[in-house]
């Protein structure tokens, strides 16, 4: 035994003996250190809670080491559907001029609910995007999805055949994928007494919408399905990156989709009460960051980006809108609905996803925030920022898309991603509308009611969900 080994506690050197590695030999280590420490000196107990007190407080890393030796992910490809239009060009052309695309709810009965308002996906007709038989065997959220997905292939030019095909993936997020035909399946069986749908299961899982874009497009690459609530979209597209970045793919379909639009689904959010009331103005109803502001407003719709490996869409060359410089994801642990009021696990994801890009948080020129005009989640989101940027967070412009559309839930990070992508190459930043009277507490620039010219490098995308899911997204000008 090594003079090294003799001093090393016995349990210590067994746990090492047996291949413990990470954070769980780290963990082990930490204990038994404490343990040993304290049994041979009175004090020992007192200095490792010193020391790894220290550690904690070490100041977030600038730079992650080997970030430039990852590969390069960009976005070359993007469709949308939302409460705004049925494209991206349609969708950015209202955020731009900072139009609502809030109305009266007509696709379900509302008599009985006290929020009669919502986002609706208008005009859409899934024939224009699939067949009928196929159409028919989806939820409305996979119809969204997929139709969305045809259209960011076209913008991508990008041919899928067998020689490419297995390198293509998918990656889609949700919150809660066909809660349409688990109503009807519930109406069905329990009051009408007639027999469930055999499409039943395979039209509501989540999944499935990732099934039908790989199936109809022929993607035979990467396939995944992120269920995180609210953060469910920025999540998706964040892991698409990661999947690239590690060589597992060379391009990923990723976004976010969903329609809650259903009186289940209304029934739910009215019980949490935590939607908007203000039936007699539905296009003012969403306000982020104003004083007045009773809640959200729901909304359907969806976003997909076509994900690249740099040099895989240099060789083809490929047009990029932006690049994908950073990511993280991380938990409150806090509570299941409400927001942490000290932002801990919010402020930590935006400094993370900084630190994953190698940037420091002056570098960052815009933001678009989560947004959601909830009294609770706009003064948490406003704090995180303050936290993660210090006095920059004054500086920086903040607009909030949901204002105009509503919150997508899982597809809203998706389609936010992909406002931030443009205000990036556009070089437009499109205004947080109904913004009218300031709260104490949301003090920054949320760019009122009007967009704004600017230049844009480097901006944050934040999405914050139920059960505490917090995302992060930090795109960048693609400067080769």
């Amino acid at each position: 035994m090594s003079r090294e080994e003799s001093r090393t506690p016995p349990r210590l050197r067994a746990a090492q003996q047996k291949g413990l590695a990470g954070t769980e030999r780290a963990s082990v280590e930490e204990t038994l250190l404490s343990q040993e420490l304290s049994r041979r000196d009175p004090e020992g107990e007192e200095l490792v809670a010193e020391i790894l007190e220290g550690v904690e407080t070490l100041p977030q890393p600038e730079r992650i080491e080997g970030y430039r030796k990852r590969a390069r992910v960009v976005i070359t490809g993007m469709g949308a559907l939302t409460p705004l239009g049925l494209t991206v060009e349609e969708t950015w052309e209202g955020l731009v001029a900072g139009r609502s695309g809030i109305g009266y709810l007509t696709r379900i009965d509302t008599t009985d609910l006290p929020t009669k308002i919502g986002g609706e996906v208008r005009g859409f007709d899934p024939k224009g995007y699939m067949n009928f038989k196929e159409a028919r065997r989806m939820e409305l959220f996979s119809q969204f999805a997929v139709a969305a997905t045809g259209m960011a292939l076209e913008d991508a030019r990008l041919v899928i055949d067998e020689t490419n095909a297995p390198q293509v993936g998918v990656l889609i997020g949700t919150a809660v994928g066909g809660v349409g035909a688990t109503e009807e399946a519930c109406l069905r069986y329990f009051v009408e007494k007639k027999r469930v749908s055999p499409f039943y299961f395979v039209s509501m899982i989540p999944n499935i919408a990732a099934f039908h874009i790989a199936h109809l497009y022929g993607l035979e690459g990467y396939n995944s399905t992120i269920t995180t609530a609210c953060a469910a979209g920025t999540q998706a597209v964040g892991e698409a990156a990661e999947v690239i970045r590690r060589g597992a793919a060379q391009v990923i379909v990723a976004g976010g989709t969903e329609s809650t639009d259903t009186l289940l689904g209304m029934a739910g959010f009215v019980s949490m009460r935590v939607l908007s009331t203000r039936n007699d103005d539905p296009q003012g109803a969403s306000r982020p960051f104003d004083r007045d502001r009773d809640g959200l407003v729901g909304s359907e719709g969806c976003g997909i980006l076509v994900l690249e490996n740099l040099e895989h869409a240099l060789r083809r060359r490929a047009r990029i809108y932006a690049e994908v410089l950073g990511y993280s994801a991380t938990s409150d642990a806090y509570h299941m609905a409400q927001p942490d009021p000290e932002a801990r696990g919010a402020a930590r994801a935006i400094r993370w996803a900084i630190a994953d890009a190698g940037i420091s948080p002056q570098d960052l020129d815009y933001i678009n925030a989560h947004g959601t005009s909830t009294p609770l989640g706009d003064i948490m989101e406003t704090l995180a920022i303050k936290k993660a940027l210090g006095e920059h967070a004054y500086h920086v412009p903040i607009s909030s898309t949901k204002s105009m559309i509503g919150h997508l839930f899982g597809g809203a990070g998706a389609v936010e991603a992909i406002a931030t992508a443009l205000t990036i190459y556009q070089g437009v930043i499109h205004p947080t509308i109904n913004y009218h009277t300031p709260d104490p507490q949301c003090d920054l620039d949320y760019v009122p009611n009007v967009a704004r010219q600017a230049e844009v490098r480097i901006a944050l995308s934040n999405s914050f969900g139920l059960g505490g899911q917090d995302a992060c997204l930090i795109l960048g000008r693609y400067e080769g």
